[in-house]
């Protein structure tokens, strides 16, 4: 991999991260509210763990393969 697309990624990462950390605190805010949209919770929460995913992957793309 070549230092722009690393840089890249690293990049997006930290998009990413920032995003999911936003995403905790806005659905532990509406699952203690008094009135809670579960529709909108469930999308919240399946967002979340996309962005989760796509996380996972791009630092997977980050380590280097070893070949044994």
């Amino acid at each position: 991999m070549d230092e722009i697309n690393q840089i890249a990624i690293e990049k997006r990462l930290l998009f990413l991260r920032e995003e999911h950390r936003d995403l905790d605190i806005a659905i532990e805010q509406l699952a203690h509210g008094v009135h809670h949209d579960q529709l909108r919770l469930g999308r919240m929460k399946k967002r979340k763990l996309a962005l989760k995913d796509e996380i996972l992957y791009l630092e997977s793309q980050l380590v280097p393969d070893i070949i044994a």
